[in-house]
């Protein structure tokens, strides 16, 4: 049976997609929180183009049962990957029903707790994942509609693509069916379920723009989606196409695995974007709003057909969020942002072997070369021609799969450019056309004045001290300024300083956000000027020149840790674990240590979300403040689903392995870890 499964399901791959054509699905999903599990019964209707005898829908370690071809009885058989249901299919309309049963691996994660309450369930279907929770299809290109019904605890909300037809309670359960009109992809399916709280603005074309939050942040409502409305309603105008969808969603999940995923009218993001108006200043949710608003059309109103052409959803994406910026923030700001893209991929050019059009390109290839690639075609085309040709590339290909011929085809049609060249130089070549991106980089007045100040970093600064300080003093944007800044790194601090003053009068908030992060030892003659730097109204500024100004000057600590106890930072309490930190290690200061030793080690607890955790084992690690329960902490992290943070645990247990003290007490925590920890720190024990 092996051999034969196998076989059909080869023969399934290859020729399923000329002989059946999907359409729609719906179904009845039930979530446990309690038990991680998901079950459910779903439809498909499909026409079949070409007798078959398999059909073949993914899905990972499901238990199947009770299939039917037009409501009759059919067999199947399933290795773990997907149900291949076996009957005799004649061509027309049909409908295969089944129903399933799964623990889901990976792509619907269960987060917080029920007995504090705090449950979260969202998915992440990325790529291919969807078939971990949902009989569905991997393959990017077999689009169809989606209605399915989400049956949960009725104490939880959901969210999920399309509008909301019905709410039904039925005793502790709530039953949500959400429709979409129109087909896509089955990795941009998406839930979100927990306890939110909803705002919704209406777009200048009338599509409902639904917000969401955890109740606890509900006074964050207008800093975490500023200008939302106004990125949407200007890229209706810019692409020329209609938003393809009936409503747009977000919402914030704790411990979401990236910045934002653009499922199908509804996006979600990772909750250190949630913010107030001071955090907004160095956490702003913007540029990933825009770029996760700009995938509703490219990405899934079109759908690239391969990873090979992966840039018409990526590199579509950035740059029309660099539009959005613009828009918001002018012309300098997009240009600034360019120019610093560029050298990266200037630098990363020299190592980097692999173009944009690879499906192995990295993530700054597609993002960013990718972006850049589409600046040029819009200057060397002219704005109306670009515009005319996504527009009509978006409306002939709506709702399907597409490549890059597709999309040249249209600018064909507006222009005899020569893409051929074009293909080659930015998208099939690795080096960077530093030349080219310069010449366009070079239209804008303060990126000019910016080249001129890197033609003087090898310059004494004798020679350049005046046009230097005439920058400073000028109203060039903060970039160019901050590469002066760089520039002075290795003078002398008395030829420097009053560079530094200039910066700090600006009142430029990440400028003088740059002098605190450039500063690692402070001469008592700028203490003062320095001190001001905590009044900022930005986290991260005064996080930098809290730890600098208490590294630096030990007699004034006392008075930095009570100017600054009642700080807590971004929702991962960057600000308070740090001054926990600085409190514990300032002799005489602190007289209950223990609360605060313990305050510290709770936020490195399962009751906190990764970036908290993080940030609190860091400085638990580096000040030496190291006990059981901390190191059951650490060796937790090792089992998370945030890649980054188990790797974060695995490398500190490693460091830590090294000291024959520390193995001692890792070794003898073992017996109080669950399964999955034993695992993971045997495994690290024996390398």
């Amino acid at each position: 049976m092996k051999y034969l499964f196998l076989l059909i399901s080869a023969i399934t791959f290859a020729q399923q997609s000329k002989s059946v054509d999907f359409k729609s699905v719906g179904g009845q999903i039930t979530i446990n929180s309690k038990a991680k599990s998901v079950s459910g019964a779903v439809s498909y209707w499909f026409n079949v183009l070409k007798e078959t005898d398999t059909i073949k829908i993914d899905g990972q370690n499901m238990d199947f049962s009770d299939a039917e071809l037009n409501q009759k009885k059919i067999q199947f058989i399933t290795n773990g990957k997907q149900i291949l249901l076996i009957s005799h299919f004649k061509k027309g309309k049909n409908n295969v029903s089944f129903n399933y049963v799964a623990k889901p691996k990976q792509a619907l994660y269960f987060v917080g707790s029920e007995e504090k309450d705090n449950v979260q369930i969202w998915t992440q279907g990325q790529g291919k994942n969807t078939s971990n929770w949902l009989p569905s299809f991997d393959d990017v290109n077999e689009k169809m509609i989606f209605s399915l019904e989400i049956v949960v605890d009725s104490k939880y909300q959901v969210i999920s693509n399309g509008i909301l037809k019905s709410k039904v309670n039925n005793d502790s359960m709530t039953y949500w069916r959400f429709n979409m009109q129109k087909p896509m992809s089955s990795y941009l399916l998406m839930l979100a379920i927990g306890k939110f709280e909803k705002q919704i603005q209406q777009s200048n074309s009338g599509i409902p723009l639904e917000m969401y939050l955890e109740p606890k942040d509900a006074t964050k409502f207008e800093p975490t989606y500023r200008d939302s409305k106004i990125m949407f309603d200007f890229l209706e105008k810019e692409i020329g196409v209609k938003y393809p969808w009936e409503i747009y969603k977000q919402a914030p999940v704790r411990d979401f695995l990236y910045a934002g995923m653009e499922n199908a009218s509804a996006t979600l993001f990772n909750t250190r974007y949630v913010v107030d108006s001071t955090g907004f200043e160095d956490r702003s949710y913007t540029n990933v709003n825009a770029h996760e608003l700009a995938h509703q059309w490219f990405g899934n109103l079109v759908t690239a057909e391969s990873g090979k052409h992966h840039w018409l959803q990526e590199g579509f994406a950035t740059y029309y969020a660099l539009l959005v910026e613009k828009e918001i923030y002018g012309e300098d700001y997009f240009y600034s942002k360019l120019y610093e893209s560029a050298q990266q991929l200037k630098f990363a050019s020299r190592t980097d072997t692999i173009p944009v059009l690879n499906a192995k390109a990295s993530t700054l290839t597609f993002y960013q070369k990718g972006a850049w690639a589409l600046f040029v075609l819009q200057k060397e085309i002219g704005d109306k021609a670009f515009k005319k040709a996504v527009s009509n590339y978006l409306k002939k290909h709506a709702f399907k799969s597409v490549n890059t011929p597709d999309f040249f085809a249209e600018i064909k049609k507006v222009s005899r450019y020569d893409l051929d060249n074009f293909s080659k130089v930015w998208l099939e070549n690795t080096v960077f056309n530093t030349q080219q991106a310069n010449s366009l980089l070079l239209k804008n007045k303060d990126i000019q004045i910016l080249f001129e100040v890197d033609k003087l970093k090898n310059k004494p600064l004798s020679e350049k001290r005046d046009f230097l300080k005439k920058t400073m003093q000028s109203d060039v944007c903060f970039s160019v300024k901050e590469a002066i800044l760089n520039q002075l790194k290795n003078e002398n601090w008395e030829d420097k300083k009053s560079f530094f003053i200039l910066a700090l009068e600006t009142k430029n908030m990440q400028l003088r956000q740059s002098v605190a992060a450039s500063l690692n030892e402070i001469p008592e003659s700028f203490r003062t000027q320095y001190e001001t730097l905590l009044q900022d109204k930005s986290y991260q500024t005064q996080e930098i020149a809290l730890y600098n100004l208490w590294h630096n000057f030990p007699v004034q600590r006392i008075q930095y840790l009570d100017k600054s106890k009642t700080w807590i930072g971004f929702n991962d309490y960057n600000l308070r674990t740090l001054w926990l930190t600085l409190a514990l290690s300032t002799p005489n200061y602190a007289e209950e240590k223990g609360a605060l030793i313990n305050e510290l080690i709770q936020y490195s607890s399962i009751n906190y979300e990764a970036n908290t955790r993080q940030n609190a084992l860091d400085k638990l690690l580096s000040f030496k403040i190291i006990n059981d329960v901390v190191l059951e902490n650490l060796v937790n992290s090792t089992t998370h689903h945030m890649w980054h943070f188990s790797k974060f645990g695995r490398d500190n247990i490693r460091k830590l392995l090294k000291n024959s003290e520390m193995r001692a007490s890792l070794e003898r925590i073992v017996p109080d870890l669950n399964e999955a920890e034993r695992f993971q720190l045997n495994r690290l024990l024996k390398e």
